[in-house]
């Protein structure tokens, strides 16, 4: 018994660093730096609900975003304010270093 209680709180705490695990790929895969796109990662998967991230993860031609800005227009065209708002002050924040 004891060892199913661990089995099952090690599965429960693995499943919630997946979103993030994802969205950092992602936002690697955009073209964003490893060391920004784990601090983003991070801030947005606090911040954003599933459908959200997932939302995110279906953004067309994110892959081929060159650059920070280009990657936030991207976002914009999803027109959910609240996505806009948190990748934006996430991008910001990291990349001048105030975020945690």
């Amino acid at each position: 018994m004891r060892n199913r209680l661990a089995l099952a709180t090690l599965l429960c705490l693995s499943a919630c660093g997946v979103p993030e695990a994802r969205l950092r790929a992602g936002l690697i895969n955009a073209g964003l730096s490893e060391p920004l796109a784990a601090c983003m990662a991070g801030r947005m998967v606090d911040r954003l609900s599933l459908a959200q991230l997932r939302r995110i993860g279906d953004l067309p031609r994110a892959r081929e975003a060159a650059s920070v800005a280009e990657f936030l227009r991207r976002v914009r065209s999803l027109r959910d304010p609240e996505i806009w708002s948190v990748s934006s002050s996430s991008a910001a924040l990291c990349a001048t270093g105030l975020a945690r």
